[in-house]
């Protein structure tokens, strides 16, 4: 085992990508311990040989349909409606619109593009801090995989063996304790910014109600996807194909901003986006199976009880390595490696499963604004025309209100546990 980890951190900083850091490392151990190689093909196989993986394709192109089809715009005009008219009224939209974008596309780098894109010209234009709007922008798109749907979630929960719905459910409540908590960050930073945060646009009841009906369309998604699963109708894959036949209606037949023609790039660009992850899925079980078969778990449990036996501090040092984790690898590729060597732990702690499983993404989500990997910042900071060193500066204050989110879902578990506990017999 020493021969797998040392081989993939050291392909790691030589800058080797991460999907064959996992399939070369992996080979090599078995190679070297005498295993037929060709138990890498069979690995390969039984990593993407599940039925919920395959909602991962049609969450990314429901997303991609958002995007060009209008539905993100609504959800922002909406959003400008509901907060425009307090102050730093730009940051608070940003916030609210990347948590409605949160529940239809489950991907942070596309929310975070979906709002920078709209909202960041009109941020210039009003004289705000840049650097700190993109900073807010990456942080409201960290909101995707933790606010159903989220393909992390379908990830860890397929992983695990876990409900997708009880997942869902468990993100709904930390999601909005953290939208309420960026949207205090974006308020004290406002406070502090002088007059170019006072031009607000005063609040109308018409204009709340006339948004929200040209919204609701774009609203429907989120609860057929999330209760059609909960509520037994149909699966999280047949869920996420059912998010893309409705977001195309919507975007082709009510609000007319997607025609046929662009559809074969759409579905293209989720090809792609799909199996890069898909990759990064197969060669990560090559990896997840090697450690499983030596053992890991059990030897690092037995360290960490040797350390303590309180739950909480297992936990204290499962979010600071994940927070450490985060700033350096990609999500997904971290839940596959780390969740099958820590949930087995959590369970032997008496830790809900499903708890620890949030626990993880929320983690693993503010991972996406800490450089140097953060992918919301590198999305955010792009589209500003910024460096990520000048936006990842201004960071801080959305940063710590995240983390306080943090330790709320992680040492309060009724948060976390509160709906699934009630809305799944």
């Amino acid at each position: 085992m020493t021969v797998t980890i040392v081989a993939f951190l050291a392909l790691i900083l030589v800058g080797t990508p991460i999907v064959f850091a996992l399939g070369v490392a992996a080979a090599l151990t078995l190679e070297l311990g005498g295993v037929p190689i060709s138990i890498v093909a069979q690995r390969i196989y039984a990593g993407l040989d599940s039925f919920t993986i395959m909602a991962i394709p049609f969450f990314v192109l429901a997303g991609l349909i958002m995007e060009r089809g209008g539905i993100a715009q609504r959800i922002i005009d909406f959003a400008t409606a509901l907060v425009g008219w307090i102050t730093g009224s730009l940051l608070m939209v940003a916030v609210v619109a990347g948590t409605g974008l949160a529940a239809i596309s489950g991907s942070g780098s596309a929310d975070t593009a979906a709002t920078s894109s709209i909202m960041l010209p009109e941020v210039r234009k009003r004289g705000y801090d840049i650097d700190f709007a993109a900073g807010i922008m990456a942080a409201a798109g960290t909101l995707g995989p933790v606010i159903p749907p989220s393909i992390m979630m379908v990830v860890l929960a397929t992983i695990s063996n876990l409900s997708v719905g009880g997942m869902f459910l468990g993100g709904i409540v930390p999601g909005l304790i953290m939208m309420v908590g960026l949207m205090l960050a974006s308020y004290l930073h406002a406070r502090r910014g002088g007059a170019a945060y006072r031009d607000a646009r005063p609040f109308t009841l018409r204009r709340l109600a006339v948004t929200f009906v040209n919204a609701g369309p774009a609203f429907v998604m989120p609860v057929i996807i999330v209760g059609g699963i909960v509520g037994g109708v149909f699966t999280p894959t047949e869920a996420a194909s059912v998010a893309v036949f409705t977001g195309l209606v919507i975007a082709l037949f009510v609000y007319r901003e997607l025609t046929l023609a662009e559809l074969p790039d759409l579905i293209l660009r989720a090809a792609a986006i799909s199996a890069a992850v898909m990759m990064i899925i197969a060669t990560a079980s090559v990896f997840s199976w090697l450690i499983s078969s030596q053992n890991v778990p059990a030897v690092i449990a037995g360290q960490i009880k040797a350390l303590s036996d309180n739950p909480w501090v297992f936990l204290l040092l499962v979010n600071l390595l994940l927070i450490v984790i985060g700033m350096f690898m990609e999500s997904i590729s971290a839940i596959l490696i780390l969740v099958p060597v820590l949930m087995p732990i959590a369970r032997d702690f008496g830790i809900d499963p499903l708890h620890f499983g949030v626990v993880v993404v929320i983690n693993l989500s503010i991972g996406m604004i800490t450089p140097p990997y953060g992918i919301t910042l590198f999305v955010a900071s792009s589209i500003a025309g910024r460096s990520i060193m000048q936006v990842a500066g201004k960071i801080s204050l959305p940063f710590l209100f995240m983390l306080g989110c943090l330790l709320l879902a992680t040492y309060v578990p009724d948060i976390v546990m509160f709906l699934p506990r009630n809305l799944i017999n």
